[in-house]
């Protein structure tokens, strides 16, 4: 039964419409931490590596974030950050297809994924080229000049989502490695990277999966793919025998060749925790509850706060677990709301952000932002010079 509002930690009188961006604490995490912390590390100290199985960790909970996103075992890892695994996927993409230079990708495309690839063109020096297309413009661009097609599959800004099985197949005909990034979409809309058969996908874990500030990244590689694939980053943990320590790298056996650095313990114990919450639930469900409350939401805004314009999709289908708006003032406005418990966010330049997340909001969470937006934007609650200096993060 969703929302599971009894399994987080939320404050007294909080509305918390950002888990999209960082999800709340869940309950079982501070016990579990503290377990690790004291009764592993402290009571176990260098021999937690075999007897508590940290080395385990990265696959085995790999597969309990694979669940989510209808990926076998044994075919996600953890570890690292997105960015990382970013850069992981895109090397091995494209040495998969040497005699092509085109890595296309879409202008509503998070940043760091952008930014990963340009790093990469520069580095390799073998005249690749990133072209960008509008959102609604890749299957037209996708031919035989393109080596690899990353996308995010739900639009951090607006929350456009992609037509993962249509875009997948539509690389394959071109035979252009496909790579999708999850950020958005793990934990808050149906994914099955099995039966779109994509090569790649990324991830990370802070937002709709709850595992907290810096939780790692996770990478999925196609099942078939794994012992072809070339790690650019072939760190300690991705050799076939780490403690060997052998002089020249040789690739572990399957995902564990994606492994780069020694796995943050901690925070994949609170992660672990965290998807404690996701014991019995269908992401069919939790779909379903987040377009019911997406649909509430827009439906009273629109009603309610003329001064907002819908920027996200109007058909549901074409939208992930958030909702945003433009706002020339967003920011300011964005501000005023979490100053009277509202918590969404902004994203430059001009949208406010909300997410949708049934796992802890109801319809009546829903109704009362509402109540608590037009009261801000009504009486220009905004206008104040506390909400119009930015933060260093927004």
């Amino acid at each position: 039964m969703l929302p599971r509002k009894e399994l987080f930690h939320l404050p007294e009188g909080m509305i918390y419409l950002d888990g999209n961006s960082l999800g709340p604490l869940p309950k079982a995490v501070p016990e579990r931490v503290a377990r690790t912390v004291e009764g592993e590390w402290g009571a176990h100290l260098i021999t937690g590596w075999n007897v508590d199985d940290w080395m385990g960790q990265p696959s085995s909970v790999g597969d309990r974030v694979g669940r989510l996103i209808g990926a076998p075992a044994g075919s996600v890892v953890l570890g690292d950050t997105l960015s990382i695994k970013v850069y992981q996927a895109l090397s091995a993409a494209l040495e998969m297809v040497p005699d092509r230079k085109v890595i296309l990708s879409d202008t509503g495309n998070f940043p760091t994924d952008l930014y990963m690839a340009e790093g990469l063109i520069r580095q390799i020096g073998q005249g690749h080229e990133l072209r960008l297309v509008a959102p609604e413009g890749v299957a037209g661009a996708i031919d035989e000049d393109v080596a690899a097609v990353l996308l995010t599959h739900v639009d951090y800004r607006t929350g456009r989502m992609h037509d993962m099985s249509a875009l997948t197949q539509k690389a394959h005909d071109a035979g252009a490695v496909m790579i999708w990034d999850l950020a958005h979409s793990a934990g808050a809309v149906p994914v099955d990277l099995a039966g779109c058969s994509c090569a790649f996908a990324v991830g990370c874990t802070y937002k709709y999966l709850n595992a907290g500030p810096g939780a790692p990244a996770f990478i999925y590689v196609r099942p078939d793919l794994q012992e072809a694939v070339s790690p650019a980053l072939s760190g300690w943990l991705g050799h076939d025998a780490p403690f060997a320590f052998e002089q020249s790298y040789r690739p572990g056996a399957g995902i564990e060749r994606m492994r780069v650095g020694t796995p943050p313990v901690l925070q994949i114990a609170a992660l672990d925790a965290a998807l404690d919450a996701w014991e019995g639930v269908d992401m069919a469900d939790v779909r379903a509850a987040s377009v019911e409350l997406s649909e509430v939401f827009i439906a009273e805004v629109s009603a309610r706060c003329p001064q907002l314009t819908l920027a996200s999709p109007t058909d549901p289908a074409q939208r992930g677990s958030q909702v945003s708006f433009h706002f020339e003032q967003g920011y300011a406005a964005m501000q005023a709301l979490i100053a009277r418990g509202v918590i969404g966010d902004f994203r430059a330049p001009d949208i406010m952000r909300f997410g949708l997340t049934p796992l802890f909001i109801d319809e009546e969470d829903v109704l009362r932002a509402v109540d608590i937006l037009e009261e801000v934007l009504s009486n220009r609650l905004w206008d104040s010079p506390e909400y119009l200096t930015k933060s260093r993060v927004t």
